[in-house]
């Protein structure tokens, strides 16, 4: 007989009320280093940009005035007094009736307010004719037009991409201050769990969960660390989870969480700190054994075995704890709307959690296929699935046709 089992609303409602996790840290690194990372406080800019006005275009810096009235056949002849070159302020002035050749990029000259297009001129002799005239500030980047010097140019809790990142680099800045990525230890469970690589001993299997958990958690925006597989003994697995207290800020474990006379992680953590297990089995298919303790300040995720059931669990419920302890916003598994393709059946008084494909409907929608599997411990349901539909515990099945919302566990479609 089962423990009496939690619903779900209720498990993750005691969840965020037992944790209530926080970012745990900060440190500034070298920008080289800070892809993928959150902002720890807001960046303001200690400089215009750009830091001059600059042209846009290849052609002749001029007094805008200057060129009214240019037409094709009636051009407006000016004397050239110069060349302004880029990477180097200007030594000239621009006077009435005078223009100065300018790249792209390069500073405006005083006296100067536009910009006129190489292709609209023509030079001969000292004198450039002007055939199409240019309004005020006409193929020109204002100074300061861009970012002005002391507006806030990103906000703490940004994830650092290339244009970020490109962002801090245009404020002369090489350092980043960032929130400290949480460590988050992964172990396996279980007497048949062999490492990868390792020759396969006859009536076990390789360790599937922590490598899956592990990739998972990086992607959440935390660190694994990787703790191995530990047998079903209780001097070993305690040994183990003290070890993984010490070092990491979060533990994920799998295995070892339903009730047969070796599953011994939730006895275990009671005794390692109060308050200990607040969550004890849930009412879900998969993943009923799910189990989730604090132990000081450190929660503690103890995942079933099978690994389908453990990585959907944690994205359910772990991912978010890690996404805000790395100073992320814990954010909803991301869904899209389809259509059934067949009945899905729910667990009698369970949330039950299909695992589906994706495909592409004939209106261009989606149609979702559940994947059969026949148990939540078919590995290759990790690789066939797109994502979940969920059927509530009061309800028997979603008839085929019916429109769904499907959990995304993949990348973008």
């Amino acid at each position: 007989m089962f423990r009496p089992l939690m619903p779900f609303e209720e498990a993750k409602r005691v969840i965020a009320e037992q944790l209530k996790p926080e970012a745990i840290g900060a440190e500034e690194i070298l920008l080289l280093d800070a892809y993928n990372r959150v902002l720890k406080e807001n960046v303001v800019s200690s400089l215009d940009i750009p830091p001059f006005s600059r042209s846009t275009v290849d052609g002749f810096a001029v007094q805008a005035e200057a060129t009214f009235g240019a037409e094709e056949n009636h051009p407006v002849r000016l004397s050239v007094c110069g060349v302004v070159s880029i990477g180097e302020l200007p030594k000239i002035r621009i006077g009435k009736g005078e223009a100065a050749e300018i790249v792209t990029g390069a500073p405006v000259p005083a006296g100067a307010d536009a910009v006129v297009k190489m292709e609209d001129t023509d030079r001969k002799d000292g004198e450039l004719r002007v055939y199409r005239a240019v309004t005020k500030d006409g193929n020109v980047m204002k100074k300061g037009s861009d970012i002005r010097r002391g507006e806030t140019v990103l906000e703490a809790g940004q994830v650092l991409g290339a244009s970020e990142i490109g962002v801090l680099a245009a404020l002369g800045l090489t350092t980043a201050k960032v929130f400290t990525i949480p460590v988050v230890a992964v172990l396996s469970t279980g007497g048949e769990v062999t490492e990868p690589g390792r020759e396969l001993p006859a009536g076990k299997i390789y360790d599937i969960n922590a490598y899956s958990l592990c990739t998972a958690v990086r992607e959440s925006g935390g660190k694994p660390l990787y703790l191995g597989v530990v047998p079903d003994d209780e001097a070993e697995l305690r040994r183990a989870l003290n070890n993984a207290l010490v070092s990491a800020d979060m533990v994920l474990t799998s295995g070892g969480v339903s009730v047969g006379p070796h599953d011994l992680t939730p006895q275990i953590l009671n005794s390692l700190g109060k308050p200990g297990v607040f969550v004890n089995g849930i009412a879900v298919k998969p993943g009923k054994p799910t189990t989730v303790a604090r132990v000081g300040k450190k929660p503690v995720f103890a995942l079933p075995g099978h690994p389908t059931s453990a990585l959907l669990q944690f994205h359910l419920l772990a991912r978010p704890v890690v996404q805000v302890m790395s100073g992320r916003t814990a954010t909803e598994v991301k869904s899209v709307r389809a259509l059934a393709a067949a009945r899905m059946f729910s667990a009698k008084g369970r949330r039950t959690f299909i695992m589906v494909k994706l495909k592409r409907g004939l209106s261009k929608g989606f149609v979702a296929e559940p994947v059969e599997t026949g148990a939540s411990g078919a590995i290759t349901t990790l690789a066939k699935a797109d994502g979940f539909v969920e059927v509530p515990a009061n309800q028997q099945f979603i008839d085929a046709g019916e429109e769904v919302s499907v959990g995304i566990l993949k990348g973008a479609l």
